[in-house]
């Protein structure tokens, strides 16, 4: 009579904590993993990543999340701790020099160029170039694309028919970054930085991109 008594309290325990877990992960769901799922085409349409999933490393996430938290104090140590990389070379341009446009940076043969600036609603969008005159493709992963203020504040940006590997033809491939005008901030100006992914072996860094009033 024990014995039956106390398989009956284990099969009535093991039900209810069933039963428990179960309507406490009601509507939860599995998280979406694409990394890339807000890059699109000129067409707008979502761009897919082939292949195997790559994964940053630890020191970088830790290297960038401090970048960000930051701001503009953390930007001349990093340059510092960086400093035995080639450094990106910017186009000495009498143009950029009076901050207008277009502007432009490159390294290791791969150059970013900004050649308009415009409100287009609730958005500031940068009309910029890609072009690669190096002897191999390059990767890059849009999602890490910084865009700061002349304040040294982060700023939300979406990218919008820039390539995922920009082939080595020397032609340029055209896209646009739009930026809530809402996080500006009265911002005069802004800065871009992007590395290719994974190699993070180019580093492009543009200043000085005047903000259109």
């Amino acid at each position: 009579m024990l014995l039956f008594l106390m398989i009956g309290a284990g099969v009535t325990s093991a039900s209810l904590g069933y039963k428990m877990g179960r309507d406490a992960l009601k509507g939860i769901t599995q998280p979406d993993t694409r990394p890339v799922s807000n890059v699109s085409d000129a067409q707008g349409k979502p761009l897919r990543r082939e292949g195997k999933l790559a994964l940053l490393k630890e020191q970088d996430i830790i290297t960038n999340v401090k970048a960000r938290i930051g701001g503009g104090k953390t930007e001349a140590a990093s340059d510092k701790a960086g400093s035995g990389a080639a450094a990106p070379k910017a186009s000495p341009s009498p143009a950029e020099k009076t901050s207008g446009l277009p502007l432009s940076v490159e390294n290791r043969a791969v150059k970013l160029e900004v050649t308009g600036v415009a409100k287009q609603g609730n958005n500031l969008v940068l009309d910029v170039n890609l072009l690669n005159n190096s002897s191999k493709a390059v990767q890059f992963l849009y999602s890490s694309l910084e865009v700061t203020n002349d304040q040294g504040r982060l700023l939300t940006a979406e990218t919008q028919g820039l390539p995922e590997e920009l082939a080595p033809n020397g032609k340029a491939a055209p896209g646009k970054i739009s930026i809530p005008t809402d996080l500006l901030d009265n911002a005069k100006s802004l800065s871009l930085t992007l590395t290719d992914y994974p190699e993070q072996q180019v580093q492009l860094k543009l200043s000085g991109i005047p903000v259109e009033q």
